[in-house]
């Protein structure tokens, strides 16, 4: 984020931000007021409704799963506002897993997560996002050079699913990776951060050991967003054999793409 940004409070919208202003490699801004990320807007308040209806979207992508939405509900409804929905890869394993971390006893969270196995989980999630679903990704940058900006995108904490596609956005416009980085890492932050939800009839609570198992699966880490990067390296030798043979995207449709998207 930059200095001059201001960004509003909203009470039942997590990890909401304005991608607007990273760098390009070329010397280039991404447009404010046309990309935006976010947590789920199921939880959305009146007032929050009614300042995301003035900013004008045209199409929300909302990227859960149908046990993501059992879960949380669905979006709250702007009018006018189209919602998209393309299930990406939960970074668990659905709805059985979150209940794990919802209610499972310190033992159960162990044998699942503990030793590493948090950490190694989500690594291999965003390996496979970007290994697994290229269509998908290729059909929101197909729709954002097309008539779907300003565009909203976000998952249930606005940081795997919906982190990653936007940092594959970003690729896209030729974005540098550090800025890319320091945006996702964004999700961190105290305002932004998802809350962790544990039952009340939850054994062990939300005791220290508890909180520092399940800290790999509400954490931005840089591991996470290098591994989709490596992978991209290590599968099409970088983002431009990614971006025209692992999304198939053109020439022009990026021209078109950056048009959209980038500052004059």
């Amino acid at each position: 984020m930059t200095s001059e940004t201001v960004e509003p409070v909203l009470v039942g919208v997590r990890n909401f931000r304005d991608v607007g202003g990273l760098p390009t490699v070329d010397g280039r801004r991404v447009r404010r007021g046309v990309l935006y990320r976010s947590g789920h807007l199921a939880h959305a308040t009146p007032e929050d409704a009614a300042f995301l209806a003035g900013l004008g979207l045209h199409t929300v992508f909302d990227f859960r799963n149908a046990a993501d939405q059992a879960l949380e509900g669905p979006d709250v409804d702007l009018p006018g506002v189209r919602n998209v929905n393309i299930p990406l890869s939960d970074p668990a394993d659905g709805a059985e897993f979150w209940r794990m971390v919802r209610e499972g006893g310190i033992e159960q969270l162990r044998a699942a997560l503990a030793g590493g196995r948090g950490e190694a989980m989500m690594t291999a999630s965003y390996r496979a996002m970007i290994t697994g679903r290229t269509a998908e990704h290729g059909r929101v940058l197909r729709a954002l050079a097309g008539d779907s900006v300003p565009a909203l995108m976000h998952c249930a904490a606005g940081k795997d699913r919906a982190g990653l596609t936007i940092a594959v956005t970003l690729l896209a416009l030729g974005v540098e990776r550090e800025a890319i980085e320091a945006d996702y890492l964004e999700s961190n932050s105290p305002r932004h951060r998802y809350r962790v939800f544990r039952s009340p009839r939850a054994a062990d609570g939300m005791s220290p050991e508890v909180m520092e198992l399940l800290a790999p699966l509400f954490d931005a880490r840089p591991a996470y967003l290098r591994a989709a990067f490596d992978t991209i390296d290590d599968r099409w030798g970088g983002v431009e054999g990614y971006l025209a043979e692992g999304l198939g995207l053109t020439p022009d449709l990026r021209e078109r793409l950056r048009a959209r998207l980038l500052e004059a």
